[in-house]
């Protein structure tokens, strides 16, 4: 994975009720994948959701990651997300079709601090509407808690790139948790809507 972790208390995440031990038989599975360039935090957003950590630290995630969480939906069903972290070095980009094949949902992450990650997301998107016609995408702009003198990206221009493909758009901090498991419930729930009306 792309990041460490840290020494942070493991709190219950709000909005949906994650349980790692396999106490229900579970309803149904799915695949998320994240990807990105690399920097803009997807390995910290899986880290903060399944572990509820961080790290400052920097690693370069070389091809993927994989980590696994059991969600228990406010219906009780339960759904088991598979989540896969990829590198988004260019030079993995040719391995990557490995991991998001057959995908139900895509994380496509930008840097809020950074414009060149955003226009990167069509490269993914065109990627995924080309191979994964099927697979909920999901824009996810990262940072929300580096201060507005260093945001380069604007939430109105990322909103509108979103629509205009037929995206779920969330902006997150990893760093402080702010709406990672609001983006996942609402991933969760798509995918929960999908394959039961399917």
């Amino acid at each position: 994975m792309g990041c460490g972790s840290s020494n942070e208390p493991k709190k219950q995440p709000e909005g949906l009720i994650v349980n790692n031990e396999q106490k229900k038989a579970l309803n149904l599975d799915a695949k998320v994948v994240l990807l990105g360039d690399s920097g803009v935090g997807k390995s910290s957003i899986a880290m903060r959701y399944v572990n509820n950590t961080f790290s400052e630290a920097f690693e370069v995630t070389i091809g993927g990651g994989y980590l696994q969480q059991i969600v228990r939906l406010k219906d009780n069903s339960s759904l088991k997300l598979d989540i896969w972290d990829t590198g988004g070095q260019e030079r993995f980009r040719a391995l990557l079709q490995l991991y998001y094949r057959d995908a139900n949902a895509a994380l496509i992450t930008y840097d809020v601090t950074n414009e060149r990650s955003l226009e990167s997301c069509e490269y993914w998107v065109n990627e995924l509407r080309n191979t994964e016609e099927n697979c909920i995408l999901c824009l996810v702009g990262n940072k929300l808690d580096i201060p507005a003198p260093e945001r380069k990206v604007d939430s109105k221009k990322a909103e509108a790139f979103a629509i205009k493909h037929g995206m779920i758009w969330f902006e997150t901090s990893a760093k402080t948790g702010e709406n990672i498991n609001k983006l996942f419930e609402k991933v969760a729930q798509e995918i929960v809507k999908r394959k039961t009306e399917g």
